[in-house]
């Protein structure tokens, strides 16, 4: 969720620009189903996001269940719902709220995967608070922001905590640098009993996909960088790949074939029954509409067996998070 400023508004605009230049939305099928496995919901008159203080006016508003059901109106979604990175000390109360919505049964929010703080004197009892509800699927800890600098997933005590939630029957997301997701791949092999799930992607910079453009930086890493992290994550038995975010970090005028390079190599690198989608609205909006990420993932894997489309788009999130739907 920590976009540096630079990226919060070299992208404020692109969702504008991408629906001038007709990025039409494709509907698919009522009947088909998508999980929806990264849905952030916030509401700015009860939680605190000290992120969003530098975020681009696009992201400072309100982001409730009513806003969800427009962006995917004609969709068959169910969601689970993503922590937001709120302030440590309204962790429970996100928590509360929104198994308290998954529970309720009247939302898309089937699910959640809450906030928490693995390497916290308390997170064993903060696990065992909501041990029991079937709708609580695992925790995230965003691991790219100011506080979590490179290698702060492997402290003794973070790993314990990430051992604990495999104990629970329980996964932990992964979102980080990309020049970091090395990393991910030693937490991984630390935590043999843990379910991991890398979110968007492992981050990559689209840039280093394509030929430069006069006055825009270097790409953070090399896109052979890149896959060969991928590549060694993917090795490891107890991880699947979420294909999200990614849309957040389109320019005006890009599209699907500056996502393709990425989709794909993920897709073939975890094999389809690895992978899982992700919305990742609305901080989508930085780059498309969620009707509009929809699209041009439909486009990319058009080519790939239904089933493995299917398999993308719900089979392996109804099974991986063993939801009822």
């Amino acid at each position: 969720m920590h976009l540096t400023r630079r990226q919060f508004l070299a992208h404020t605009a692109t969702a504008t620009a991408l629906a001038a230049g007709g990025c039409a939305t494709v509907n698919p099928a009522p009947d088909s189903l998508i999980v929806d496995t990264h849905q952030h919901l916030w509401d700015l008159a009860k939680q605190k996001l000290p992120w969003l203080g530098g975020a681009p006016e696009i992201l400072r508003h309100n982001y409730r269940t009513e806003e969800y059901r427009a962006a995917t109106a004609g969709l068959n979604v169910r969601a689970i719902y993503m922590e937001v990175d709120v302030a440590e000390g309204e962790l429970a109360a996100e928590a509360e709220f929104v198994l308290g919505l998954a529970r309720g049964g009247q939302t898309p929010t089937c699910a959640a995967v809450i906030g928490g703080r693995p390497d916290a004197p308390g997170f064993a009892d903060y696990v065992r608070r909501y041990q029991d509800s079937s709708h609580f699927k695992g925790v995230r800890r965003v691991l790219h922001s100011p506080a979590t600098p490179a290698g702060h997933c492997l402290k003794p005590e973070f790993v314990r905590g990430v051992r604990l939630l495999g104990e629970a029957g329980r996964s932990f997301d992964l979102c980080m640098r990309a020049t970091e997701l090395m990393d991910a791949v030693k937490l991984t092999e630390l935590c043999p009993g843990t379910r991991f799930v890398l979110d968007h992607c492992g981050n990559p910079d689209l840039k280093c996909f394509r030929a430069p453009r006069p006055g825009e930086e270097k790409p953070r890493h090399s896109a052979d960088q890149w896959k060969r992290s991928i590549d060694a994550f993917a090795k490891r038995p107890n991880v699947i790949g979420k294909i999200s975010g990614i849309a957040a970090s389109l320019t005006p005028g890009g599209g699907a074939d500056d996502l393709a390079p990425v989709v794909n190599h993920c897709l073939d690198s975890f094999g389809p029954d690895r992978v899982v989608f992700g919305g990742d609205w609305p901080v989508c909006l930085l780059g498309a509409t969620y009707q509009q990420w929809v699209t041009m993932l439909r486009q990319i894997i058009a080519g790939r067996p239904a089933e493995q489309q299917r398999k993308l788009w719900s089979a392996n999130a109804l099974q991986h998070y063993a939801l009822k739907v």
